[in-house]
């Protein structure tokens, strides 16, 4: 009986100081980060479309807009995605990519006539790798953050945009 108690609270002492650290953790991600301000993108224009491949899952098609390819000293990698249905459905966003986190954020959406509407409910979110709508997963993975690493600018990002693949990351 005596052998255990001390292993008891040993124990007790082990899961209060790794959550106290783990509540400090998150304090300081939350404290140290600050996402810039950033103004809406002008309409994009069909001459600087760079098309991206998704999944042999869908039919769409998806291109990012090069003219507006930012990479923000927040660490947020942002640009214009447009989305084309067989059908002839389009769908235009500004969005943000968090590479740190594997986040991804919606900050309004294109209008039919080159307007934009910020989104109403515009939070980050976690980037999910499902087959019909992996697009966000695919600009992750495979152009804007490959094996969790920011590419270093807009150019390198359109670069990697029209070779169609990750670029060498050998740094």
């Amino acid at each position: 009986m005596s052998f255990f108690r001390p292993c008891l609270l040993l124990l007790i002492l082990a899961f209060s100081v790794s959550s106290v650290f783990a509540g400090d953790e998150e304090d300081y991600e939350s404290k140290d980060w600050k996402e810039v301000d950033v103004p809406l993108p002008a309409a994009p224009k069909q001459e600087s479309m760079l098309p991206f491949y998704v999944s042999a899952a869908t039919d769409n098609r998806f291109f990012i807009d090069g003219a507006s390819l930012s990479v923000g000293g927040d660490g947020v990698v942002r640009y214009v995605l447009l989305i084309l249905s067989p059908q002839g459905g389009r769908t235009v966003s500004f969005e943000g990519m968090r590479c740190e986190t594997r986040e991804r954020r919606i900050y309004a959406s294109g209008r039919s006539d080159g307007t934009w509407s910020r989104a109403r409910k515009s939070e980050w979110v976690d980037i999910q790798d499902v087959s019909m709508n992996r697009y966000h997963a695919a600009l992750f993975n495979d152009y804007f953050c490959p094996f969790g690493i920011i590419v270093r600018d807009a150019a390198e990002a359109r670069k990697v945009l029209q070779q169609g693949a990750r670029l060498d990351y050998g740094r």
